[in-house]
């Protein structure tokens, strides 16, 4: 699998730039703003998760860099 993937919440409103299988960055949108955060995974559990935005399960959709590069542009992030 090629790095970065992209991948979003059903509900459009959590986006997600995953840089490899132990790092993603996250785009959380708050009414009329959003807010950034990078994670690193460390403990087994958020491992986990990052498999699961990987695969596509429940929840998980697939997004795109330009996607995510306009939120980034929109909110100054």
């Amino acid at each position: 699998m090629d790095f970065p993937q992209y991948r979003k919440l059903s509900n459009e409103k959590v986006f997600y730039k995953i840089s490899d299988d132990r790092s993603f960055e996250e785009i959380q949108l708050m009414g009329k703003g959003a807010n950034r955060y990078c994670f690193v995974a460390e403990k087994y559990p958020e491992v986990l998760r990052i498999m699961d935005m990987l695969s596509c399960t429940e929840g998980y959709l697939m997004s795109d860099v330009d996607e995510f590069n306009q939120l980034t542009k929109k909110y100054s992030l």
